[in-house]
């Protein structure tokens, strides 16, 4: 198994902070959904989790996967079909958590994201070497939407990992950018 196939990603959508700094609970988006699933197709990672309290947010997740998995979509578009193939939704990070352990038989090692950078963050290559020193360990990366996770996710995860920096003043990409940025950081050739 590549050390992908042992590695899933999650989109937060609860716990995030608003502009505000306020917690909040944030809409799920269409294009998050296909393209952050096309990423994890690509890059061969195990399942992508949509993570949000909101019924009808899960609810329209699962609409839109069923769609592409069983409806008309799946004829019209079978390589979008192999993509949400690894989309799942869950409640809350601790349902994701427990399905990858239940799935793999170990609690998965949490690594958090966000664009500023934090004085016990690990590097793109040192989480690499990680998991290659590691194998058989699953690791579950959090993207958050909004203002980002909250601290508390933050004090709850295994690792934080270096933000992506293009080193101008500006640093503000969208989720599915930088969930591709860090896919290929990880596991590019």
């Amino acid at each position: 198994m590549s050390l992908a196939g042992n590695f899933s990603i999650a989109l937060i959508h609860y716990p995030v902070y608003d502009k505000n700094r306020d917690i909040v609970a944030t809409a799920v988006t269409n294009l998050d959904v296909h393209d952050i699933a096309r990423s994890a197709r690509t890059y061969g990672l195990s399942r992508y989790y949509v993570v949000t309290p909101v019924e009808d947010q899960r609810n329209l997740v699962e609409k839109i996967r069923t769609h592409w998995l069983e409806g008309w979509g799946s004829t019209y578009n079978p390589k979008r079909k192999m993509a949400l193939e690894l989309l799942q939704t869950e409640k809350s990070l601790a349902d994701a958590v427990a399905d990858i352990e239940k799935r793999t038989g170990k609690r998965p090692k949490v690594v958090v994201t966000g664009a500023a950078g934090r004085p016990n963050s690990v590097t793109f290559a040192e989480l690499k070497g990680l998991m290659e020193s590691n194998p058989e360990e699953p690791f579950l990366l959090l993207l958050g939407t909004g203002w980002g996770l909250t601290e508390q996710v933050f004090n709850a995860s295994d690792y934080v990992l270096e933000p992506i920096s293009a080193g101008g003043d500006y640093n503000h990409l969208s989720v599915r950018s930088a969930a591709a940025i860090m896919l290929d950081r990880l596991f590019g050739r």
